[in-house]
């Protein structure tokens, strides 16, 4: 069950990225992937910053994935140009 849950919370995070950095996004595999990595990279800068947003472990994690994704499409939009 928590794979599950680990899977539709990655495919909300690339999707909701997508959407905040001007994307279509990039179909559900891709979405999941960088939903995430994005969480990966999320908890990893909320980390080194010692962030703790304490609103729920659903809520948490959703914005936490979101903003290292957006982090990732935007470093990825830097090697694009």
């Amino acid at each position: 069950m928590e794979f599950l849950y680990f899977l539709l919370i990655g495919a909300a995070a690339g999707w909701i990225a997508g959407k905040l950095m001007k994307g279509g996004g990039f179909g559900l595999l891709i979405n999941i992937i960088l939903g995430i990595v994005g969480g990966f990279i999320g908890g990893w800068v909320f980390g080194l910053l010692d962030i703790n947003l304490g609103l729920g472990p659903l809520v948490g994690q959703l914005i936490t994935s979101v903003i290292g994704a957006v982090i990732l499409l935007f470093v990825a939009g830097l090697f694009k140009k």
